[in-house]
């Protein structure tokens, strides 16, 4: 493959939009295990929130399809590849960032520390409300007049 067929493969699979249209591989291999992926994708999405006894292995899943993209696009950079096999290594990785995409659009992993999280915020932007109210809080948030 010539140089800048490679940077050209490489700017593909860093572009914003890569993944619009591209499907979820049905079969991967990660770190050497066969992954079933998009059933895997699919089954995990179906949810509205990951359930808790499934947060560790979606969080592993994760880490594990980043480790092998990283892998990939390094195998691109680095080692002589035909213009095919550069472009079948892209096609993987697209499918990769498409499945690590729809794993981290997932909800909330934890709903009460989702919950509580919220909460506080809402208490800081009440309090922060009040005191610009009362005139403690200027504008730019700092501490106005008043005691």
């Amino acid at each position: 493959m010539k140089e800048f067929e490679r940077k050209q493969l490489l700017e593909r699979i860093e572009r914003e939009g890569a993944t619009v249209g591209a499907s979820i591989p049905d079969e991967i291999t990660v770190q050497g295990e066969e992954i079933a992926l998009q059933t895997f994708v699919f089954e995990i999405r179906r949810r509205d929130t990951v359930p808790s006894g499934e947060r560790d292995r979606v969080e592993q899943a994760k880490r594990n399809l980043r480790r092998e993209r990283l892998q990939r696009k390094q195998q691109l950079e680095d080692e002589p590849l035909s213009f095919e096999e550069g472009e079948q290594l892209v096609e993987a990785i697209i499918g990769l960032d498409r499945a690590l995409n729809e794993l981290e659009a997932l909800g909330p992993v934890d709903v009460a520390a989702e919950a509580q999280a919220q909460e506080v915020a809402d208490r800081k932007r009440w309090t922060r409300f009040l005191r610009k109210a009362l005139g403690q809080e200027d504008e730019t948030g700092g501490r106005g007049r008043g005691p």
